[in-house]
């Protein structure tokens, strides 16, 4: 069986090696409901809508980000002492 005749170095080596290695961008396609960006087989993060579902109620989520954390939501006249 046939051996090199010298040893390859380190960066040589690398580079072969490197040369196999490529980063897959991710399946981006549009939501068919609202058209914004979305992974396939994931759910919409701009309308919570998988698969003509609704999955997540995105504006329940915005509206609990929204508010600070450790106070309610404001609930009519009651939350303004009035």
């Amino acid at each position: 069986m046939p051996l090199p005749k010298r040893q390859h170095s380190h960066a040589r080596t690398a580079r072969r090696r490197a040369a196999n290695f490529k980063l897959t961008l991710p399946n981006v396609q549009p939501c068919p409901r609202c058209h914004a960006p979305k992974l396939a087989h994931h759910v919409c993060p701009d309308c919570g809508f998988y698969n003509n579902r609704m999955v997540l109620d995105v504006q329940a989520r915005r509206r609990r980000q929204e508010t600070p954390e450790g106070e309610a939501p404001a609930q009519g006249a009651a939350a303004t002492g009035e």
